[in-house]
């Protein structure tokens, strides 16, 4: 209704003016205008638009119209500077302790085959091995005792805990510190043979208890120090005997 208003009353501003309007959209624009090309305005000075007129003929200064804008121009990011990474710390490694002794003694020598009782001449062993580290500056002894495949696992474990621990407690009662003595078994699981096809596993087979002879010991390390004769200096190496 606003709009056939203003029409109409643009259409009596212009008098006796002459209005072109044309059916051709290019040719007015979408607005009225006059013979002079000036654009009829209605009551409220607003550009009269045309029947056909759309949005896209909308033309300044009647209607405003949408501006090109320059897309904003991207900044470039900047990379950080790289942070120097320290340097790993070295890996230190322990050096190894040293040993005074290492022995391996057969348990053949030791115990009874299957007991874990000392015998004679598995005391003079220990014996001679006491006399040989009375001097020096004992920090351990671990004795390992190993057993058989012979008899279930569970009966070898035991066997073998025993057999050190006998050790354990007679190096005791020669004087060493108990504290110092550490006493642990394998039981079988630390095999030095195979002793296959040797016939039924049992103790009265005699050639597969003789050929597994070697599995049934008693390993003893001494971790320490002692002097060298005339130099003061301390030395770790020691003999290695079976």
């Amino acid at each position: 209704m606003m709009q056939r208003i203003a029409l109409a009353a643009a259409i009596a501003a212009l008098g006796t003016t002459a209005v072109a309007q044309t059916s051709d959209p290019a040719a007015s624009g979408g607005y009225v205008t006059s013979s002079n090309r000036q654009h009829a305005t209605g009551a409220f000075g607003q550009c009269v638009r045309t029947g056909y007129w759309t949005p896209a003929m909308a033309a300044e200064p009647c209607d405003a119209t949408a501006r090109a804008s320059s897309a904003p121009v991207p900044v470039a990011q900047q990379e950080p500077a790289p942070v120097a990474q320290p340097a790993p710390a070295p890996l230190v490694v322990a050096p190894p302790r040293p040993v005074i002794e290492k022995v391996t003694l057969s348990s053949d020598v030791l115990f009874e085959f299957g007991k874990a009782t000392l015998r004679d001449g598995g005391k003079q062993k220990l014996d001679e091995l006491a006399g040989r580290i009375g001097d020096a500056n004992v920090e351990e002894i671990v004795a390992i005792g190993h057993a058989d495949r012979i008899a279930s696992e569970d009966y070898n474990q035991k066997l073998s805990e025993e057999r050190a621990n006998a050790v354990k407690v007679y190096l005791v009662d020669k004087g060493v510190s108990p504290q110092v003595v550490k006493a642990e078994g394998k039981g079988e699981s630390q095999p030095l043979t195979e002793c296959s096809k040797m016939g039924p596993e049992r103790a009265n087979n005699r050639k597969l208890v003789s050929c597994l002879q070697p599995d049934r010991r008693v390993e003893i390390e001494v971790f320490g120090t002692r002097e060298t004769s005339g130099t003061g200096a301390s030395s770790g190496s020691g003999a290695s005997s079976r």
